[in-house]
């Protein structure tokens, strides 16, 4: 794209036009030579247009400079300043001829900026004790003079270019970058030098040999720069998916991490992993296992095209993705969407794992200003990641520090145990496993919220959430799957999970304090629930408040190939039952809490 010259820079494109004038009507540049010197102006022209097109690149970064200076400089030291602008002059004009699509200030610009840089260079070099006509090593100091006046220059007028139109861009002031076009412009020196001594001895025969010279050295170094690329390729790209290795991807964190504190902008990285992907090998074999990490790569590298993230495989079915100038929020948006894509995209012997899709889980860390390392940023990743398979898998995690610390609760103990029985759904009914695992999250934040609680309280009704549907394990598994409308006795048999599960959950004592909301979490506010129809305060606090949790996540829970409600139109549907369905003090204070907490993420999901 052809960036818009703004009057600041058509002004000071035309200042330096007209000091180009200056030196053209000064060096002579515009007088008619002799046809004998015509002649081999327009040799002098091919040459130029000739190296012009076949530039030397460069490894590692496929740097390129061109020999075209070589020439101006060559003519300058051997001729003068005359012959040099005249074949400048007829230059720019041919490649304004066939360069059409190049903007014409462009044009402009290049014939002001080496039009000074011979006239620079070819005083500075006379001033420093130089002489025009003959090749000398007495002469090696105005010649690295000249040089250096021509480089600044060049370095000079493009930097107050871009200055100009407002693209100053990151890396002007790099002392790599200025080191790497001063050693370009000292081989541009050296190969002047050369051509001067060819041109002195043999005009022509001199010219072509150099010129065709140059021509073999650019095609060499252009297979060289392809066969370098191949074996970079090969050792930054991981040989099964064809996305970048964990060594590149660590190097490129760290650069990013290091370019996004510096310039202040926001840097995420995210860890992907493929759900259930040993139960897949085991059951499909390696080579199709193989073929599934291949197909995901591909899922990913098409989700990332058009955008500047880093995608990469990490280890085994672990992925990662670095997301510079992108916002945790945002990359939660494009993380969630990406996630729904791949549970709708179809891959041979994904129906015989849990989900019978293909998913991952997916842990989000955005750089904060007390990060000093890039590792930090790999650990809240990892942590998230970690926290999102605890959290039932197929979903998207941000980093949060008060959600990373659950080993803190002081009953410990008792959860992992309940966890341990929660466990068995993962063989019968996932999604309900994954219900369990939400609610459970929901009643720990949002009851460490409810001041009215005490700490007993808080831990019952986390205990509670988790382990609430736990009766569903003696369901049979084609009422729990079942897709459709369930008929009156399949509905009968569903029910009974609440007095299944006070069974259950009976068998140990030290969790009777559990019971009430394993029994009574679907009793309601207006006394038309079951299983006992109790109303109003009858039902316990803990158990109305799980019955508001429980419905919500229920209203809102995503499966494959089926609509949801959103959470606001949950929250809605849960303010109109307020009072009936729901205890009206507690599910005002949910609502509250979701939209405070969960309402601008949930948002952008939906949006998404």
């Amino acid at each position: 794209m052809t960036p818009i010259l703004k009057w600041q820079g058509k002004v000071y494109l035309f200042l330096i036009f007209f000091i180009s004038l200056i030196t053209f009507v000064v060096g002579d540049g515009f007088s008619i030579p002799s046809l004998k010197d015509w002649v081999f102006v327009y040799f002098l022209v091919a040459a130029v247009l000739l190296l012009s097109y076949f530039s030397v690149h460069l490894p590692p970064k496929d740097n390129s400079f061109s020999m075209d200076s070589a020439i101006y400089l060559a003519v300058m030291f051997l001729y003068g300043i005359s012959l040099a602008l005249k074949v400048l002059l007829i230059s720019i004009l041919v490649e304004f001829l066939y360069k059409r699509k190049m903007a014409w200030w462009k044009h402009l610009f290049n014939l002001s900026m080496y039009s000074l840089m011979i006239a620079g260079a070819f005083y500075s070099f006379l001033y420093f004790g130089g002489q025009i006509g003959e090749i000398k090593t007495d002469y090696l100091f105005p010649y690295m003079v000249s040089l250096l006046v021509y480089f600044l220059i060049n370095i000079s007028l493009i930097f107050m270019f871009f200055v100009f139109l407002e693209r100053v861009y990151k890396g002007a002031f790099n002392f790599g970058v200025l080191f790497e076009a001063m050693v370009s412009y000292c081989v541009t020196l050296i190969l002047s030098l050369v051509l001067a001594i060819l041109l002195d001895k043999e005009r022509y025969f001199g010219l072509f040999l150099f010129t065709v010279l140059v021509i073999i050295l650019s095609v060499v170094f252009r297979k060289f720069i392809v066969l370098y690329e191949l074996v970079s390729n090969r050792a930054n790209k991981d040989h099964l998916t064809g996305l970048y290795n964990h060594g590149f991807f660590k190097e490129a964190l760290k650069e990013q991490f290091s370019d996004c504190k510096l310039l202040k902008q926001p840097l995420t990285l995210a860890f992907l992993d493929l759900d259930d992907f040993k139960k897949y090998n085991d059951r499909n074999g390696h080579l199709q296992g193989d073929r599934l990490l291949t197909f995901f790569g591909k899922l990913l590298q098409k989700a990332v095209g058009g955008t500047n993230f880093t995608v990469a495989r990490y280890g085994g079915e672990e992925f990662a993705i670095l997301m510079p100038n992108t916002t945790k929020e945002d990359a939660y948006a494009f993380l969630n969407r990406l996630r729904k894509e791949v549970n709708d995209t179809y891959f041979e012997g994904v129906e015989h794992i849990p989900y019978r899709c293909l998913s991952f889980s997916c842990g989000i860390a955005e750089m904060e200003k007390d990060m000093h390392e890039s590792d930090e940023l790999i650990h809240r990743a990892d942590q998230a990641l970690y926290y999102a398979k605890a959290q039932g898998k197929n979903n998207v995690q941000l980093y949060d520090k008060h959600n990373m610390c659950l080993d803190e609760i002081k009953f410990k103990q008792d959860l992992e145990a309940l966890e341990q029985q929660v466990k068995f759904f993962l063989s019968k009914d996932v999604y309900t496993y994954r219900h369990s695992k939400r609610v459970f999250k929901y009643a720990l934040e949002f009851g460490s919220r409810l001041d009215e609680l005490t700490d007993h309280e808080r831990q019952t009704l986390i205990l509670g959430a988790l382990i609430h549907d736990i009766g569903k394990i003696e369901v049979p598994r084609d009422i729990l799957n079942k897709r459709g409308k369930l008929e009156k006795h399949e509905w009968e048999i569903i029910k009974k999970h609440v007095t299944w599960g006070r069974e259950i959950v009976a068998a140990e004592k030290r969790f009777d304090d559990l019971l009430p909301l394993v029994e009574l979490h679907h009793e309601r506010y207006d006394g038309k629930g079951y299983p006992y129809g109790l109303k109003g305060e009858e039902i316990p606090k803990l158990a109305r408040i799980l019955c508001i949790i429980d419905s919500f996540d229920a209203m809102t829970t995503e499966r494959p190939y089926q609509p949801t409600k959103t959470f606001e139109e949950a929250l809605e549907e849960i303010e109109r039952c307020a009072g009936t369905q729901f205890d009206p003090v507690y599910a005002a204070k949910f609502i509250a809490f979701v939209r405070e907490h969960y309402l601008p993420l949930a948002e952008m999901q939906q949006l998404n």
